[in-house]
């Protein structure tokens, strides 16, 4: 046994002599050539362990050589890859937030390989400031008199706070004072920010005699932050932003407002509940508003400030700005996303995430009873059914508001549902499913038609 397995991995082939393989010279043209090599030694490295264990006989064909480099090459050549989200969480931290509009594509190549205007004056020729790019089209949008782009929403809480509120004090309501996620919270915000935190009322009621009470010469300002991602029910008050408002004139200081996502487009109309959008909060009074680029916005990560002048240009002066600028590619990505909202109608088609949000829960069967037929013709061996479930809009948006919709379940005599779910999630374009019932559910609410085919190929590499 010891001779044979000398043998085997004698005749293993080496790297130079796969590289000069037709199959692997045209990967090489596909590829870096680094990549394919690495793939080459993964390939012989765990044929060599199969072998000193006794697990394989006998050594592939040179073209089975070929195919085994091919998938290795394509499954592992970036960190970063594509995934199918069948969670039915429609903004989903994990997976990358929210999905561009494919009418973005075209911009983002535009811009990313060639030269461009970012920081130029097409007009004047000298230079410009990459902030310019996206100014006129926001202030149309929200009637906001300034804006400010930087590279996440904490980023855009902290430039306001270290700009405005620095060794100043800034009014919060306690019930305000959350946790965003990835245990960054808006109480460590604000002390990095150089600022002190006046905590007002109580955790859920707080009243506008709170805010006055507090008030004094050391005041810099009112934080209002609006609680997406968690709700105060029952035994509750708070301060409307038009009185705020007007007490933060009175003491003429700013009222500054967290909206965290950045809503544009009034929800109520597909069945969720009511979440102020970025324009209503600066019609009723608010001096700055901050909110996210990638949440139900569904563009870009960024973290966008609107508001007074006045402010804003002081935020453009902060030496901080320069460490939490944006690029390029955002930039563009950006201008086109919020192209699309020029026409509402035309943002909930294109916009991935408002078109998810939107979809009825006939929509979602319907779309639920294509895959499962395609997926039950795929495969023998799992049981494929359509079921009535819910989906999340996730992201901290909307908490503890659930939407109608279908779910195709798969489920197997052979393996356990954990397995199933493993081997969807290494699948040539993984697959993220969600168990429920010992089964596994791709919710389809979060799954694009043009993905069926991904799913049905996995499914038939199950046997």
């Amino acid at each position: 046994m010891v001779k044979r397995i000398q043998e085997l991995l004698a005749q293993l082939p080496a790297v130079d002599i796969l590289l000069k393989r037709p199959a692997i010279e045209q990967l090489a043209a596909e590829y870096p050539r680094g990549a394919v090599k690495a793939a080459i030694q993964e390939v012989l490295s765990n044929i060599r362990q199969e072998v000193l264990q006794q697990v394989r006989q006998e050594l592939p064909e040179l073209p089975t050589f070929e195919q085994m480099i091919t998938e290795e090459l394509v499954q592992h050549q970036f960190s970063l890859r594509r995934v199918i989200n069948g969670t039915g969480t429609v903004i989903h931290t994990n997976l990358g937030r929210s999905s561009l509009s494919k009418r973005v594509k075209q911009q983002i190549e535009e811009i990313s390989f060639h030269y461009s205007n970012l920081e130029f004056d097409l007009e004047t020729g000298s230079r410009g400031s990459r902030y310019s790019h996206l100014v006129e089209i926001i202030k149309e949008l929200t009637g906001a008199e300034d804006v400010l782009v930087v590279n996440n929403n904490a980023a855009a809480v902290l430039l306001v706070l270290s700009t405005l509120i620095k060794d100043r004090e800034v009014l919060v309501s306690r019930g305000e004072l959350v946790e965003i996620g990835g245990a960054f919270r808006i109480p460590d915000v604000i002390t990095s920010s150089g600022g002190t935190i006046v905590e007002v009322g109580t955790t859920n009621k707080t009243h506008l005699a709170d805010y006055q009470q507090a008030l004094t010469e050391e005041t810099g300002g009112i934080l209002k932050v609006h609680t997406s991602n968690y709700r105060i029910v029952g035994f509750t008050e708070s301060v409307s932003i038009p009185a705020l408002a007007k007490l933060a004139g009175e003491a003429d200081i700013p009222l500054i407002n967290d909206l965290g996502s950045g809503l544009f487009i009034d929800m109520r109309q597909f069945g969720l509940p009511y979440e102020p959008t970025v324009k209503e909060a600066l019609d009723q009074g608010c001096d700055i508003v901050t909110f996210s680029g990638d949440k139900l916005l569904g563009g870009p990560q960024a973290g966008i400030i609107v508001g007074k002048k006045k402010y804003l240009q002081q935020m453009k002066k902060n030496q901080l700005l320069r460490a939490l600028r944006i690029d390029k590619m955002t930039l563009s990505a950006l201008e086109a996303t919020f192209e699309l909202y020029r026409d509402p109608g035309q943002a909930v088609q294109e916009i991935p995430v408002l078109h998810m949000l939107s979809l009825t829960e006939a929509d979602c069967k319907k779309k639920a009873m294509v895959l499962a037929e395609e997926l039950q013709k795929s495969s023998s061996s799992l049981t494929v059914t359509v079921e009535k479930d819910t989906s999340a809009v996730g992201g901290g948006s909307y908490p503890e508001h659930s939407l109608p919709t279908y779910v195709v379940s798969l489920h197997s005599e052979d393996i356990s549902a954990e397995m199933l779910q493993q081997k969807l999630r290494t699948s040539h374009t993984p697959i993220i499913s969600r168990i429920k019932n010992q089964k596994n559910y791709l919710d389809v609410r979060t799954i694009e038609e043009e993905e069926f085919p991904f799913i049905t190929s996995a499914i038939k590499a199950l046997g």
